[in-house]
Formats: structure tokens, C-alpha cells, sequence
């Protein structure tokens, strides 16, 4: 998983990665640190085909991007990502 900032009042972060992750057996990634991440739009990219891979699945998305704004940094952000080899939905959980 790689989390990067598209875009961010004043430039911080300055656009580019923020922070890269692996899933834990659970297929989670637990949180990324106690700091806040400041307005702006970011994308958070998975490697799907490594999952699949792993699994010994074949899947038809290698990886899958989620594009997403902050607009209140105090908030909690959890992007759950459902996902099957032909498939996957996302929303913005609690």
C-alpha cells in the first residue's frame, strides 16, 4: 500500500509518498502514525496483483487507486477496500 499527497495547502506535505505499508494477516494496515495528515487530496495505491499472487489467485486488477480529499485533519479517515479477483468497491468507513 503507498499513500501519497496529490495536492495540499502551501505544499505540506509537499506533493509525492507520505508513507508505504504491508497488510497484515488480517489484510489490514494499522495506523500510520499519530500525525495528521493536513487538508488535502490524496491517493492511496495497493498492490493487488502481489495479494493475488500470494493466494494463489489470478486477478484482474494488478493494483487498485483510490483518490481522496481531507478537509478536516481532526477527523479519523479508514478507507476500507473490499476486494475479489474481478471486483472491488471502497467507501469511507468509521
Amino acid at each position: 500500500m503507498r499513500l501519497e499527497c496529490l495536492s495540499a495547502p502551501s505544499g505540506v506535505p509537499a506533493p509525492g509518498e507520505v508513507a508505504r505499508a504491508v497488510t497484515d494477516v488480517d489484510g489490514r494496515v494499522r495506523p500510520l502514525g499519530s500525525r495528521d495528515l493536513p487538508v488535502g487530496r490524496y491517493r492511496l495505491t495497493v498492490d493487488t496483483a502481489t495479494y493475488f499472487a500470494d493466494t494463489g489467485q489470478v486477478g484482474f486488477y494488478p493494483e487498485v487507486s483510490v483518490t481522496f480529499a481531507i478537509d478536516d485533519p481532526a477527523q479519523h479517515y479508514h478507507v476500507p477496500l473490499l476486494l475479489s479477483p474481478y471486483a472491488f468497491s471502497t467507501y469511507r468507513g468509521s
